[in-house]
């Protein structure tokens, strides 16, 4: 199977939904216009952290991968084998490659992403570990990279989402958007990346969780050279792993549920 990009980002804005529609986020909407963007990629329910990001990083629901919020700090998942993570599948099709973590929500670093595959991980606030991505990606150049920010979530437990206040922070976390696309140019690597924008669920008043429009429709956006702009792709979050290994030319999982959505790419 052969590859189309020898490099994958993903950068996860948690708790953004599709909010940037109410601020200039000119960094999100840049990736629309260069790529393929929606306000209707479907996220897993219940529209929680663990049970989105388990989704997003082994392909299966929450009833398959079982991790929730509440029982996620019990057990590393990487240590168990029947459904495995999407840095497993690549490590194991390419012993060499440079696979990052940097997550500001801890349990992504300890309890999904695997301990033992030489993961280079890294977690703090979103404004010091931007710093440090944007290092990492200069340095290393990183064949698959996730980065979870995670201020813009936690401005919606504060304050509440679609507020004044998160939307500022929202603001915010599209600069970082920004900075991390500049440091992918910096690096030599933007004409073979894909790097995609997404985030785990949106949220009402103070909370997420609940099946409604505001927690369940998040953007999606993706930019790489064989991304089909404006092709009307239907996405879901748990189509992440199916689309990084069809970029990476990674075999999928047949157990997945994850999909490569279609007329995301062109081939």
């Amino acid at each position: 199977m052969s590859f189309l990009y020898k490099h994958v980002i993903i950068i996860g804005l948690d708790g953004a939904g599709n909010f940037y529609r109410n601020t200039e986020a000119p960094n999100i909407r840049k990736m629309y216009a260069e790529g393929f963007g929606t306000d209707f990629c479907v996220t897993t329910v219940p529209t929680d952290s663990a049970e989105c990001w388990g989704g997003m990083l082994l392909g299966v629901g929450p009833k398959v991968h079982e991790l929730t919020n509440g029982t996620i700090d019990d057990t590393p998942y990487g240590h168990r084998n029947e459904h495995p993570t999407i840095f497993r599948l690549i490590r194991d099709r390419y012993p060499d490659y440079e696979l990052g973590s940097f997550a500001n929500w801890i349990p992504i670093n300890t309890r999904i992403a695997d301990e033992d595959i030489g993961i280079t991980k890294d977690t703090g606030p979103d404004d010091v570990l931007t710093d440090r991505i944007c290092e990492y990606i200069k340095a290393k150049k990183p064949n698959f990279l996730l980065i979870h920010l995670g201020s813009m979530d936690d401005a919606g437990h504060a304050y509440g989402y679609n507020t004044g206040p998160y939307l500022k922070e929202l603001t915010v976390n599209d600069g970082y958007v920004g900075k991390i696309r500049d440091a992918v140019k910096a690096a030599g690597i933007e004409d073979d990346a894909l790097v995609i924008a997404t985030t785990d669920h949106g949220g009402i008043g103070r909370g997420h969780g609940g099946p409604t429009d505001e927690e369940k429709y998040v953007f999606f956006a993706a930019v790489g050279k064989t991304v089909v702009k404006d092709s009307g792709a239907a996405v879901r979050t748990i189509d992440l792993p199916a689309i990084v290994a069809h970029a990476l030319g990674v075999p999928a999982d047949p157990a997945w549920e994850s999909r490569v959505p279609d007329g995301l790419f062109d081939q």
